[in-house]
């Protein structure tokens, strides 16, 4: 009876585990998982463009090889457009934000505080939950939250700048419920991959004062649409993370 017992508990016990196996969630998300991309093929069909109106010439992005890995690569002559996931992420469950990127110049005329100069060489934004119908308009919506117009929601964007310090942080030049988080700023860097990890999570409570909802959406964007010059950029793998990286 006793060794039929201690046999039910081990069973009892290694169930527990398997259960608790079966339904945890990663460590990481994948989000944009570029450098697995073969050479020559299309962008991931998880990412669409996202192209805003009034604004005819668009930034193109391809998948290219740079320095031996796969990237996104942007380039902007006086143009704009993005590169968009639709997505549900809980942030209290995944609050960090990684992501490389790497430009080849700065933008001369950019200026996080005016209008004219609303324009970055790499762009990241985390879009967050809003009305019911947020998801199925944010094609439309994207545009109003960074040229001007009431946004559905709040955004988070981190920015390459070319002479704000690093840790400045803004709202946008038009609306206050998209806020930039300067995270690379000038030329030092130009032509370096530059990794970046940002607690996303504790970025929204700086910035609007509240715990963040569901994130819905993470894009990339190069633009010189307001200041009409031109610059290339490249962007590496962007993941989500439980836990951020040691020091």
């Amino acid at each position: 009876m006793r060794k039929a017992m201690i046999i039910l508990l081990t069973l009892l016990a290694a169930l527990s585990v398997w259960i608790g196996a079966s339904f945890s969630t990663p460590a990481v998300l994948k989000v944009g998982d570029f450098s697995s991309a073969e050479p020559g093929t299309a962008l991931p069909g998880e990412w669409n463009p996202l192209f805003f109106r009034n604004i005819d010439r668009h930034t193109s992005y391809s998948l290219v090889k740079e320095d031996d890995a796969m990237a996104v690569k942007a380039v902007a002559d006086a143009s704009a457009s993005a590169l968009i996931r639709e997505i549900s992420i809980d942030p209290q469950e995944y609050p960090v934000i990684q992501w490389t990127w790497k430009v080849c110049g700065v933008i001369q005329k950019s200026d996080v505080r005016s209008k004219q100069g609303d324009d970055y060489p790499a762009r990241v934004y985390v879009t967050f939950a809003g009305d019911p119908g947020f998801i199925a308009r944010l094609r439309d919506k994207v545009i109003e939250m960074i040229y001007g117009r009431t946004p559905p929601s709040n955004a988070v964007n981190y920015i390459w700048a070319r002479r704000e310090a690093v840790a400045t942080v803004v709202p946008n030049a038009y609306t206050d419920r998209a806020m930039m988080f300067v995270v690379e700023s000038g030329d030092e860097k130009v032509g370096q991959w530059a990794r970046e990890e940002r607690n996303v999570f504790e970025d929204f409570k700086q910035a609007f004062k509240e715990p963040p909802p569901t994130i819905t959406g993470v894009a990339i964007m190069t633009d010189t649409d307001n200041t009409g010059e031109s610059v290339t950029a490249y962007y590496g793998d962007i993941v989500f993370k439980k836990t951020a990286s040691e020091e």
